[in-house]
């Protein structure tokens, strides 16, 4: 398909459009009518880095233990992190409990409407901001994640490589539903994980594709088991605490472990008083 043809821009619309009226995917935090803007911010924090399949039962478990931004910034962070304990990147854990107090504190409760207004608060990027205006209030963001860059190099640029998002936007901009994005969205999104089932990943072909580097023996995996070990035993002297870390990954090098301490500290997500350890 070449850009220069409206009529191939609507081909293209109908063909998302009609495979996701007979395939699409359902998730419990899509909403076709009404939203649950906070539900909706709650899946995006969890969906970075993390299949749709691992993430289904702690979100749901997690709007069931804190309903509204309010509840969750009432909780400690160890407790939100034992709840995010198996999905990864802890960090996130901590990030999504800040960004609840802000909006309890300064937005009255409620997720803020705009890509520019959510983009202020903690740890939330371009996409991620964009993409909880849409799916919680319906605004016509532009954003890109993999799956909908997949789903535009395969259709407007096969012949090419080191695609850049540069380059995606504007054939974005041509194709978005203004009255409806959200749903828009979603149809890219769930065509963009089936084309991967079915052909060679088109995003391989993006300038800004990076292969996820492998979690078991990393260093992630040993900031990992501190969190973890610190979330379920509570605070821990230095000694006990590394002894813990390392009957759970045997293979662990003391100095990636007292390095992730240190970076765990400087990230606020651990404290140290007179040597015992807690998340702070």
């Amino acid at each position: 398909m070449k850009l220069n043809s409206k009529p191939k821009i609507e081909e293209f619309k109908k063909t998302i459009l009609d495979f996701y009226t007979q395939s699409g995917r359902s998730f419990p935090w899509r909403y076709v009518g009404k939203s649950n803007p906070w539900g909706v911010l709650v899946s995006e924090f969890m969906l970075q880095q993390t299949q749709t399949g691992r993430v289904v039962p702690y979100w749901e478990r997690w709007i069931k233990l804190w309903p509204a931004p309010s509840d969750l910034a009432a909780a400690s962070l160890e407790t939100v992190l034992k709840e995010w304990s198996g999905l990864g990147y802890n960090r996130r854990a901590k990030n999504l409990h800040d960004c609840a107090e802000v909006i309890a504190e300064h937005h009255g409760g409620t997720v803020p409407r705009t890509p520019e207004e959510l983009i202020r608060l903690p740890g939330i990027g371009a996409y991620t901001a964009g993409a909880i205006a849409c799916f919680a209030w319906n605004y016509p963001a532009l954003f890109i994640e993999t799956n909908i860059r997949s789903v535009l190099i395969h259709f407007f640029f096969q012949d090419k490589t080191e695609v850049k998002d540069s380059e995606l936007f504007p054939v974005l901009e041509r194709c978005l539903d203004r009255e409806n994005p959200k749903i828009w969205y979603w149809a890219l999104m769930d065509y963009g994980a089936a084309l991967k089932k079915l052909t060679k990943n088109p995003g391989r072909k993006s300038a800004h594709y990076t292969k996820q580097s492998r979690f078991d023996g990393s260093f992630r995996q040993i900031r990992g088991a501190v969190i973890r070990t610190l979330s379920v035993n509570g605070p821990l002297d230095v000694g006990d605490l590394r002894k813990q870390v390392k009957h759970s990954l045997p293979n662990t090098d003391d100095g990636n472990f007292y390095r992730a301490l240190e970076i765990l500290e400087k990230e606020m997500m651990v404290a140290e008083e007179e040597g015992i350890y807690k998340i702070k």
